[in-house]
C-alpha cells in the first residue's frame, strides 16, 4: 500500500513544483495543437485568482492541480498533472477530490474544465466523469474546439 499523500497548497517556488508545471505544459504541447493548449505556465498559476495544490509522497511530488476562481461562485479546475511513477495509485482523484472540497468550501457552486478530447485524454476524462463531471459546451472565453473536451459539475 502507498504512502499517504500530503496536498497543500504550494506557492510554485520548489524546484520541484515548478518541474512538474514545465513537464505538463510540455506534454500538452506534444499532444496537442498549439492553439488548443490551455494550461497555464508558473506565471499563469502564480495569479491571484489562482491556487495550486501540489500533492508529495514520501517527500517526493506527486502530482499537482489547480482552482482558478472565474467569479463568486464558479471556478475552472487548471492544470491536473500526475507524475508519471504515481499513475494509476489514486493521486489525481485525491487532488481532484481536495480541490472540489476546497471549491465547495471557498463558497463556490460550480466547476468547470477543459480537458483533451483525444485518446491520450481518455483516462482524465474517465476520472472527472467518474467524481460527478458531465460534458458541456464552452464556457467562458473559450470556443468549440475539436481538440477540448468541455467539462462541468455542481458542487
Amino acid at each position: 500500500m502507498p504512502a499517504p499523500l500530503d496536498i497543500r497548497v504550494d506557492d510554485l517556488t520548489s524546484e520541484a513544483s515548478i518541474g512538474l508545471v514545465r513537464q505538463h505544459l510540455a506534454g500538452m504541447h506534444a499532444q496537442t495543437p498549439a492553439e488548443s493548449v490551455h494550461a497555464l505556465d508558473v506565471a499563469g498559476l502564480r495569479h491571484p485568482s489562482v491556487t495550486v495544490w501540489s500533492a508529495w509522497r514520501d517527500g517526493e511530488i506527486a502530482g499537482i492541480g489547480a482552482l482558478a476562481r472565474l467569479g463568486d461562485e464558479d471556478g475552472e479546475l487548471k492544470s491536473m498533472r500526475v507524475v508519471d511513477a504515481h499513475l494509476g495509485t489514486g493521486v489525481g482523484r485525491a487532488i481532484l477530490r481536495h480541490i472540489l472540497e476546497a471549491a465547495r468550501a471557498a463558497g463556490l457552486t460550480r466547476v468547470w474544465l477543459e480537458t483533451g478530447s483525444d485518446a491520450p485524454f481518455l483516462a482524465a476524462r474517465t476520472l472527472y466523469a467518474s467524481e460527478g463531471f458531465d460534458e458541456c459546451a464552452p464556457f467562458g472565453s473559450y470556443r468549440p474546439d475539436p481538440a477540448s473536451t468541455f467539462m462541468t459539475r455542481a458542487l
